[in-house]
């Protein structure tokens, strides 16, 4: 046996490799503070959004800050060749993919039952459809390695139904991203590969109809026990954690990060 399939077959992650950043696009989202931290830990970072011009941005951001192990590549990912394409670039230009982190996602301020289809296959094409195409493109890659990282977001709204904003057709879609994530954990487990989601709880980002005002945190910080709302760099550190080696035992979990909004 190799030093390197030694390696894979005790669970250590390998020196080189790279993690698939979805959502990471938005100015003020968590792909982006993600992506730095993910590099600051050692990754390579593949750079994935629908935005091509905030992509841009966020790559030129990263690199001026010294990580020149990034690359964005506009995609599609409730597109399947999109996703092909997409995985085709990170292979040949990074090193191999042993992460991906599916942070894309929209939000939906519709009741479900006042909800038209459009909108609905919307949500669930971004939110699940997405996801499982980035999981599936990712195992492929993963599998003959024997170890991978995978982490998936949902959102304290799969167990609450809901709150000011993000109604029941959000809810829906954060709710099938967990059972997603147990089937994939179960199945992927036997080839080294880890499947976890994370759960937020209001964070300060643009995804609920734009940048939140002092007045509006301050209305949602309400019912948090902590008394206030989460900042990415929070949510970026779970995924650092769960993307780690000391996190590679952690499979199947839906871990909150919610300052207590939420507890069952």
């Amino acid at each position: 046996m190799t030093s390197e399939s030694t390696a894979t077959a005790t669970g250590l992650l390998p020196e080189q490799r790279t993690a698939v950043v979805t959502g990471a696009g938005g100015p003020a989202g968590i792909g982006r503070v993600t992506a730095r931290v993910l590099l600051e830990a050692g990754w390579a970072v593949a750079l994935i959004d629908i935005n091509a011009e905030g992509l841009a941005a966020v790559e030129a951001e990263l690199r001026e800050a010294g990580h020149s192990a990034v690359l964005s590549i506009p995609t599609n990912i409730a597109d399947e060749a999109s996703v092909a394409a997409a995985y085709e670039q990170i292979d040949a230009n990074l090193p191999p993919v042993v992460g991906l982190v599916n942070l894309a996602g929209i939000a939906c301020p519709v009741a479900l039952h006042e909800c038209d289809v459009a909108q609905f296959e919307r949500v669930m094409a971004v939110n699940v459809t997405g996801s499982f195409l980035m999981i599936k493109a990712a195992a492929a890659r993963m599998i003959p390695q024997g170890i991978g990282r995978i982490v998936n977001t949902s959102s304290i709204t799969a167990f609450d139904g809901g709150g000011t904003f993000s109604k029941g057709v959000y809810a829906t879609a954060k709710a099938a991203v967990i059972g997603m994530c147990h089937g994939a954990a179960r199945e992927l487990g036997p080839y080294g590969i880890s499947t976890n989601v994370i759960a937020p709880g209001p964070i300060d980002t643009e995804i609920m109809g734009g940048k939140l005002s002092d007045e509006r945190k301050a209305s949602m910080s309400a019912g948090i026990p902590l008394g206030r709302v989460g900042q990415p760099v929070e949510i970026a550190a779970t995924v650092a954690f769960l993307l780690s080696q000391d996190g590679g035992y952690v499979n199947g979990a839906t871990l909150q990060v919610d300052g207590g909004k939420y507890m069952h």
